[in-house]
């Protein structure tokens, strides 16, 4: 069968998270347990934003920012899946 753990409700991730402090979206202890993305089956490091439910995530567009400094990000449809990459501590 499968030798990975069965990940319960309380285990996994949100469907929705950000990682801008401004966003109702963010969650700074979901995020302290690094949580991880996988987008049509590629291992990304530059999501800013993810919704699972919808089937999108929000990226950071290279090294350019907006007129507030913040990261420029582009949105990019298709299938999501997060996961946590380090156990709950």
């Amino acid at each position: 069968m499968n030798d990975t753990p069965a990940h319960t409700a309380a285990d996994a991730p949100p469907d929705r998270l950000s990682t801008d402090p401004r966003s109702p979206f963010y969650n700074e202890e979901v995020l302290r347990r690094d949580v991880g993305i996988r987008f049509k089956g590629a291992e990304k490091t530059n999501v800013e934003e993810y919704c699972i439910s919808e089937g999108w995530v929000r990226m950071t567009a290279g090294a350019a920012k907006d007129r507030f400094g913040q990261p420029m990000t582009m949105k990019f449809s298709g299938p999501v899946e997060a996961y946590f990459r380090t156990p709950k501590a």
